[in-house]
């Protein structure tokens, strides 16, 4: 028999990832959650999640887990609205990164009620769809999962993000030799953005400089017009004013997709929301 209260603790801690922020949020000590989870995976007769360096990861076992402790807790919610004869409409939970919810998911959030929102990058969306933590995740997929079912909503350029009278701004397009000579306001290293156009600028031998690190378009594109170094955004990024964005024309397309589990896909109030992603993305 599993324990209803090691489903809940571990429902949390899928959430965070966190052994920490987990027992501060159940109001229980870390050690008495550790013993949670640990008898919980020997109930199960798998192993959780992972540890890789100081980051950890749910297994597939543990995604399976998570998201059965999360449907039980809404099936739980359910009945007991039924049985006090109440009726709640719960939330539905939106999983996107800053920049979907700047540019792209703006007339969703004003459409849809009620909406909760998780900000995280794409590899947490995927996460938080998985474990049904989410309802429905949006962002940037070079590849789509197998487990999951992906609706694309848009493709964009990668765009230059310049003044309006710098000289490249007098080009309809450009391509990355262009970019020859430029400084660059660039994410961290590890990001996949960040990846695609190094890999570009060395595959054209293109001769440039980094002015400055900065996660997330709205921070990157403040040390624009501070003057720092042009940058390389995604094209639905929209410039400040005084400045332009031209197409690369030889840099991929940026792919956003609505993303949810194949399971759900007869839910009526999910196609809603995703009908409110997509208007809201054409909009644009």
């Amino acid at each position: 028999m599993v324990p209803t209260d090691a489903l809940v603790a571990f429902a949390v801690f899928a959430d965070h990832l966190n052994f920490t922020r987990a027992a501060a949020e159940l109001h229980i000590s870390q050690p008495a959650l550790h013993v949670k989870v640990s008898k919980l995976a020997t109930t199960v007769g798998r192993p959780l999640y992972r540890r890789a360096g100081r980051a950890l990861t749910l297994t597939p076992e543990g995604d399976a887990v998570a998201r059965f402790a999360r449907d039980l807790d809404k099936r739980m919610s359910a009945f007991l609205d039924e049985v006090r004869g109440t009726e709640r409409v719960r939330p539905m939970a939106l999983a996107a990164g800053e920049g979907a919810y700047l540019y792209l998911l703006g007339g969703a959030i004003r459409a849809f009620r009620p909406l909760k929102l998780i900000n995280c990058d794409s590899t947490r969306m995927l996460a938080a769809v998985r474990t049904g933590r989410a309802d429905l995740g949006v962002g940037v997929l070079e590849a789509v999962p197998d487990d999951v079912t992906a609706v694309l909503l848009a493709s964009y350029p990668q765009t230059l993000v310049l003044p309006a009278a710098h000289p490249l701004a007098e080009h309809a397009e450009l391509t990355v030799r262009d970019l020859d000579g430029l400084s660059l306001v660039l994410p961290p290293a590890s990001r996949p953005h960040r990846k695609t156009v190094e890999r570009a600028l060395r595959s054209s031998e293109v001769d440039w400089t980094l002015a400055i690190e900065a996660e997330g378009w709205p921070l990157t594109l403040h040390f624009v017009t501070l003057g720092v170094g042009l940058s390389i955004v995604n094209g639905c990024v929209r410039p400040p004013a005084g400045f332009t964005s031209r197409p690369i024309t030889d840099l991929p397309r940026v792919p956003y997709y609505a993303v949810h589990l194949p399971a759900r896909t007869d839910d009526a109030r999910l196609a809603e929301l995703v009908t409110a992603v997509r208007e809201s993305v054409s909009a644009g």
